[in-house]
């Protein structure tokens, strides 16, 4: 075998080997983005789940406030929707709007004196608090994997097999300035 042919074999083996290190590091980047998103996907869930509990306290105690009620439910349901059907965008969305409402609602609870002492009420708004904070921490998480994914395959040389493998940018998970915004409690009470 001449040095030329050894030298051609080394080469197309180098390049094998470089090219799978370049793939298996953008599966593993896909799969950082599933994972990600999935520890928000049991976040939001469990919220969901407590979310009826909540407005089923606050009903006993808040009869003048059914529109409030009714808002933190109907966003519920649009959070519920957008996350079953993986839609970012959307959910982004819907998560304002059930923030605002949470937001309304604790709010208001504030005129119902013996809402805020109630056990199951306090229980219930640390509860949902805690998983607010935690859906925001994963959301950051989920965030940073989205973007090493959507670096990544636009990188060169990755972008060849990315385009070959038809890897795909995903989504971030963002909310509107008008979504984080603090609720204007002055209004709330006029």
């Amino acid at each position: 075998m001449s040095l030329t042919a050894v030298i051609l074999i080394v080469a197309i083996v180098l390049l094998g080997a470089y090219a799978i290190t370049l793939y298996n590091g953008l599966v593993r980047l896909k799969h950082g983005v599933s994972k990600a998103w999935s520890n928000i996907d049991v976040l939001l869930k469990q919220r969901h789940d407590e979310l009826p509990k909540l407005v089923e306290t606050c009903k006993q105690y808040m009869q003048y406030e059914g529109a409030t009620l009714e808002r933190v439910i109907a966003a519920r349901s649009a959070v519920a929707s957008a996350r079953e059907q993986k839609d970012v965008s959307a959910l982004g969305k819907a998560e304002g709007g059930l923030r605002a409402g949470l937001g309304q609602l604790f709010a208001l609870a504030e005129n119902y004196p013996q809402l805020k002492a109630n056990d199951s009420f306090q229980h219930l708004q640390q509860r949902i608090t805690g998983l607010e904070n935690g859906i925001a921490d994963r959301r950051e998480l989920y965030n940073e994997a989205v973007n090493l994914n959507n670096v990544r395959i636009e990188q060169f040389p990755d972008v060849i097999l990315a385009r070959l493998f038809n890897f795909q940018a995903a989504e971030l998970l963002v909310f509107s300035e008008a979504e984080k915004a603090d609720v204007d409690l002055k209004s709330l009470f006029n």
